[in-house]
């Protein structure tokens, strides 16, 4: 039998520390100075929906899990939770554990301070037991003693402990702990043994970086004095929360220096940030490993093995990006994709600068590696970072118009200004390439110019590819028709290759689908999709799963947009070897579009930060998109001058990129007359709308918002409203719904009705209104499609205060009324899949603590049946335990 000092000595790295200490080293006095509760600063952020998860987590021998870099505030999360579960500093044992309590001895030592065993029952402790019986005489203990209210043990820094023998101590402890305590586990590496029993038992939790970062709203919240005093604007905020991507630390630094100090740097520059990043985030590494880091942040993204293809490249490199990962660095891996991983943005930056030797051998290493894979759009980007010429000249050359599509626009068009001129005279071929560039960029008098200054027999040999090409300009410029013929052309016509015709066929689906054509846009997408998975292009095949969501987005199927989305996506991302593409970007960007559309704009918030930086970096139009409804959400939340300061940015990037007028001009100038309408200065509005109709009579519509003529319509009408020209308003009305015939959107159908409703209170009283506004909201409800609502709350709050009260009850009247103010609390968040009655009950009963037997008995089913509800509820609710299923629900107003 193994003595208390013998320990696990077959490992030999513990060996030492296994064989045990002198007890004279361990004095418990000492020991005792180990046991301090944090602080919790008197100005930090509340958390409520954090505090609600620690609450219900420490339940009798529940184990909470928490995991995250440097700098995500673990222990002030837990900390201030301890704090709102009522438990008292006299009945927590925090105990922040180092490198030095690997030694099982001195881990047990440390144990039987915080729990309270007493001196003389630890040292009987000493004869001939082993670690494991010595840790299950000293829980015994503590079962038997009689228990004085709840206990929380708290063992911070758990990353430390990498001894096999204490950890498996850890184990034994968290298996065995007594009822009258919980147990809080803090580290920034995942934990180094299983958890299935404890979760089967339904008394883990865990909380990950993602719960821990700050939202967007919570970023605003935490600077709001500053933001008062006019220290830091609001789209600096916005700038601050999409660099450090919420990591609380950072910003909190930040906001102490900008206290401080009268002299402003950026955050990267910022000396607090600084040293936090070299000292705290980096200071275990060598400077090999940290050469290896800078390495990782030039790509962006990145998986091990493109690091280890150019290894050799890196100076003393010795840190991959898994190991950096597992290591508890801020690296967050991309679900899905192989293993692929990315640095914090803030991290990445701090790293980049300065640049490191040999940065051109790397990118163009990287270009190989991508070509060698027939991954040619990474190929082209990186060695466009490496600045050869040739190789990208070749590459591009080479590329198809679906490559193109797909690529780094900003990266394309820098090329472009160091080409020769006679480079392009002698290459038709390269003309037809940078044509497609401008026209994708937006840039499409420049494209025209390209392709109209070709020679007679160039323009002849390439007629049918440079019919698609002008197609895809016309759609562009929102010239539907002429765009149709002209794509009916290029398919017609000879030699048009599997890509031209995927791009072409592309163009003729959002056509038809702007002419309102749905069925004839779906054939036009599944011959696009077809002809994308024969080209093996999985690129266009998410632009063609994008193009089928903005058919039913048309149609106003929300839901079975989304459901593609997220579909289309969720392919994406399993493709292997392969950074992300426009055609992801795009599909964000949509599924954005349709969680505002539904009200859900927590969601909408933080999937706009990741798409909209990266269309900013490729120069992807769809920014455009991603900046209007970020104009949009400031307005319904009625921070109108940041939606101002948002058209501003828009304004200011489209006329950097060169986009054409016509592309950007009539969207920019809508959002502004609708913010101005809501600021009530009438005559502002008038003037943006006169310039419009130029735009409006032309009857353009653009691919990125093909609801917008129509919307146009329904501001008129609003403007008419609102200067009391009703007769003029129901001319508006009845004139714009005669033009689109049975071609309406059922977006802008939805804005018409609801203004028909307020002219029909006009004329024929509230009643006859009302019996309107119930048939929109019934129609609404189907997709939860509640952003119309938000856009007429000025002109609706009257008809509104009358209907609310004959509204069954549902998830879509308490959205309404939380919008108009008519009900307290959150508003319910929408599920993917709907919780059913019978799964309604059994999550109650959850939710009172029953178990699943007595559920069963309760509810006269089986025990298999209940459990089968249970695994649903938590499929549903996205969690994994009864505990998160019950936050969750609460959070969601199913309780």
């Amino acid at each position: 039998m193994k003595s208390f000092h013998d320990g696990y000595a077959a490992n030999d790295e513990f060996q030492s520390a296994n064989s045990g200490l002198q007890r004279g080293e361990l004095v418990r006095d000492l020991l005792r100075q180990r046991l301090q509760v944090p602080v919790v600063p008197a100005n930090s952020l509340a958390r409520p929906h954090l505090d609600a998860l620690i609450v219900d987590a420490l339940t009798p021998r529940g184990v909470i899990f928490v995991e995250a870099p440097c700098g995500y505030g673990k222990s002030h999360t837990v900390a201030t939770g301890v704090q709102a579960a009522g438990v008292g500093d006299e009945s927590v044992r925090w105990l922040s554990l180092n490198s030095q309590d690997n030694a099982p001895t001195r881990f047990l030592s440390l144990l039987s301070v915080a729990l309270d065993i007493p001196e003389s029952s630890e040292s009987s402790l000493q004869g001939g037991a082993t670690f494991p019986d010595a840790l299950a005489i000293m829980l015994l203990g503590l079962k038997k003693a009689p228990a004085e209210g709840r206990f929380v043990l708290v063992l911070d820094c758990l990353h430390h402990i990498t001894n096999p023998a204490v950890v498996a101590l850890l184990q034994q402890l968290v298996a065995d702990i007594p009822p009258h305590f919980s147990v809080a586990m803090l580290s920034r590496q995942a934990l180094p043994y299983e958890t299935h029993a404890l979760e089967l038992e339904n008394r883990f939790a865990r909380i990950g970086s993602e719960k821990l970062e700050f939202s967007r709203s919570e970023t605003f919240e935490f600077f709001r004095d500053i933001l008062g005093d006019q220290q830091l604007t609001s789209v600096a905020i916005d700038h601050l929360y999409d660099l450090t991507e919420g990591w609380p630390t950072p910003l909190a630094l930040y906001r102490r220096d900008i206290l401080q100090s009268s002299e402003r740097h950026a955050v990267s520059e910022t000396p607090g940030v600084e040293r936090f990043l070299k000292e705290s985030v980096l200071g275990s590494l060598t400077p090999g490993q940290v050469r290896a880091l800078r390495a990782i942040s030039e790509l962006g993204l990145c998986s091990d093995e493109l690091v280890l293809a150019f290894e050799s490249l890196i100076p003393d490199g010795a840190l991959l990006p898994s190991e950096a990962f597992e290591r508890g660095l801020p690296v967050k891996i991309m679900p899905g994709w192989g293993r692929w991983y990315r640095l914090n943005p803030l991290l990445m930056e701090w790293l980049k600068a300065p640049v490191m030797a040999g940065y051109s051998d790397r990118m163009l290493a990287a270009s190989r590696w991508f070509g060698s894979r027939n991954q040619f759009p990474e190929a082209l980007k990186y060695s466009l970072l490496a600045g050869d010429s040739e190789e990208v000249i070749r590459i591009a050359s080479e590329g198809s118009e679906a490559l193109l599509l797909g690529q780094d626009t900003a990266s394309l068009l820098r090329l472009r200004k160091s080409l020769p001129a006679l480079l392009l005279e002698r290459s038709p071929r390269l003309r037809i390439v940078y044509s497609w560039v401008h026209a994708i960029g937006g840039q499409f008098r420049q494209a025209r110019a390209l392709i109209d200054g070709m020679n007679d027999e160039s323009q002849q040999e390439h007629e049918t590819r440079i019919c698609a090409l002008r197609a895809f300009i016309l759609r562009g410029e929102g010239q539907v028709a002429p765009a149709l013929e002209m794509a009916e052309r290029a398919l017609s016509g000879r030699e048009l290759s599997t890509q031209g015709q995927l791009v072409t066929q592309m163009v003729r689906a959002s056509a038809l689908c702007a002419s309102g054509h749905f069925s004839e846009a779906r054939e036009a997408n599944r011959a696009a999709s077809r002809l994308a998975r024969e080209a093996g292009d999985s690129g266009s095949e998410a632009l063609a799963v994008y193009a089928h969501a903005r058919i039913e987005l048309g149609k106003g199927a929300l839901r079975h947009a989304e459901q593609l989305l997220r579909t289309g996506l969720d392919t994406v991302v399993q493709e292997l070897a392969r950074p992300a593409r426009i055609g992801e970007t795009r599909l964000q960007l949509n599924l954005v579009l349709v969680l505002w559309h539904q009200g859900r704009d927590a969601e909408a918030d933080r999937l706009l930060v990741t798409c909209g930086r990266h269309a900013e970096q490729t120069r992807d139009l769809g920014l455009l998109l991603a900046m209007a409804i970020r104009v949009l959400m400031c307005r319904s939340q009625g921070r109108l001058e940041d939606a101002f300061v948002w058209i501003g940015r828009a304004e200011r990037t489209m006329h950097t990129w060169q986009v054409d007028e016509s592309l950007y001009v009539p969207v920019l100038e809508a959002l502004k007359a609708s913010c101005w309408l809501a600021q009530n200065q009438l005559e502002s509005v008038a003037q943006a709308l006169a310039r419009l109709r130029p735009y409006r009579e032309a009857g353009c519509v653009p691919e990125l918002f093909p609801m917008m003529p129509g919307l146009l319509d329904c501001l008129q009408v609003r403007l008419d409203l609102a200067r009391g020209e009703t007769v003029k308003a129901r001319e508006t009305l009845a004139s714009t719904r005669k033009r689109y015939s049975q071609a309406i959107p059922w977006g802008v159908d939805i804005h018409m009705r609801l203004l028909e409703a307020i002219l029909v209170s006009e004329d024929k009283g509230l009643a006859a209104a009302q019996k309107i506004v119930i048939a929109v909201i019934s129609e609404a409800e189907k997709e939860h499609f509640i952003s119309p609502f938000a856009e007429l709350k000025l002109e609706l709050r009257e008809l509104m205060e009358k209907v609310y009260s004959q509204l069954p009850e549902t998830p879509f009247r308490s959205a309404l009324g939380h919008l108009f103010g008519k009900a307290g609390g959150a508003v319910p968040a929408l599920l993917a899949e709907p919780i059913s009655d019978r799964e309604q009950g059994v999550l109650e009963l959850i939710a009172k603590g029953l178990s699943n037997q007595e559920i069963a008995d309760k509810l006269h089913i089986s025990l298999h049946t209940v459990k089968t509800h249970a695994r649903r509820i938590n499929a549903k609710l996205e969690v994994r335990s009864r505990t998160q299923a019950t936050v969750r629900a609460r959070e969601l107003g199913l309780l």
